[in-house]
């Protein structure tokens, strides 16, 4: 009779975080790994992965939001659709107490595999944040939930063949030492700022899994979780998109001889780059474009390390899933990468 019973509890137990891999695995496939080769492809021949988002010379902000929205939606909306599902899937499918065991405890370890757990997802800033918040919700630690956060962006595989065969292995060989340092360093010290948290013990996690489960449907929680979720990151998300894309107008300057090898740009561009939003490996054209006409490699660099790592609408995003502390820890540390980076490419590109 024991055995008879134990069989079904075994089964549904297995069955969820498979669903869940084979879900993840293949929105995966359709929104990031298949399109990503094709362009790793063009990239190498072409030398260029397209234009810059921001260059479309718009001098009136109701119409640079517009056009940068419609431009900046349609390139992101099926990983930010797929990002959402998963964030919500993820706080159903999985158990919770194999979170904790991965993520849970505050330190290096989790941290280090927070940002390992983020290498297949290849997201930007805004796309993470969803499955981000959605781990948090499951009391993952704070230093994983960022490493994971901002490792989906910094260190996406992708994005860096793409640079390698646009900007240069050089250029490839700095972000991914300086995204290392960001991804764990920034995280672990948030981690550091922010409350401390009790660890929830697994077993009674489990048992309140379970009695969960008993009251309701999967697809009943699995629609809160979603609904909640939504509600919580997209609105708040579209309207600071179009903001910025307002706002772009003025913090894009002109680039001509006067500004192209001045450090004096390097913090200001630190700046615009934490707080400004872009697809997934879309500085890649930004930089390109504005190195050709004449930036300098200080800055160049500090907006090809920061404008991937955070931006305004993410930081917002999250702002239910962290303390406003550590998301301006989070915010004012990347400035520092970004410009000790740029200083740093200077000195070496």
């Amino acid at each position: 009779m024991s055995q008879t019973s134990a069989q079904p509890r075994g089964l549904a137990f297995w069955w969820k975080p498979l669903l869940f891999l084979i879900i993840a695995a293949a929105g995966l496939y359709y929104v990031k790994w298949s399109p990503y080769y094709f362009k790793s492809v063009f990239a190498a021949s072409n030398h260029s992965i397209g234009g810059s988002i921001i260059d479309d010379h718009q001098i009136s902000p109701i119409s640079a939001a517009i056009a940068y929205a419609q431009v900046y939606f349609l390139a992101i909306w099926k990983a930010a659709v797929l990002a959402v599902i998963l964030g919500s899937l993820l706080q159903v499918l999985i158990p919770r107490d194999w979170l904790l065991r991965l993520f849970g405890r505050a330190g290096f370890g989790s941290t280090l595999r927070g940002g390992l757990f983020a290498l297949p997802g290849m997201m930007c800033s805004c796309c993470a944040a969803p499955v981000a918040a959605g781990l948090r919700k499951q009391n993952v630690s704070v230093g994983a939930a960022l490493a994971f956060w901002i490792a989906n962006p910094v260190l996406n595989p992708a994005t860096l063949v793409f640079m390698g065969f646009v900007l240069g292995w050089g250029f490839t060989a700095l972000r991914l030492v300086a995204g290392i340092i960001l991804v764990l360093g920034v995280s672990l010290i948030a981690q550091r700022i922010a409350r401390a948290e009790p660890l929830p013990e697994p077993a009674v996690q489990a048992v309140s899994d379970a009695t969960a489960q008993n009251d309701q449907g999967l697809l009943v929680r699995w629609g809160k979780a979603l609904w909640q979720l939504f509600w919580s990151t997209i609105p708040i998300y579209v309207v600071a998109v179009l903001i910025l894309g307002a706002a772009r107008v003025w913090l894009f300057p002109h680039v001509d001889d006067a500004m192209s090898n001045s450090l004096l740009w390097l913090v200001p561009l630190a700046v615009v780059g934490t707080l400004f939003v872009i697809p997934t490996a879309a500085e890649i054209p930004i930089v390109q474009t504005l190195l050709t006409l004449g930036l300098g490699t200080a800055p160049a660099v500090a907006l090809l390390m920061t404008l991937p790592s955070v931006s305004l609408p993410s930081l917002l995003m999250l702002r239910k899933s962290f303390d406003a502390r550590v998301l301006v820890t989070v915010a004012v540390l990347t400035m520092l990468v970004g410009i000790v980076s740029g200083l740093v490419g200077a000195a070496l590109l």
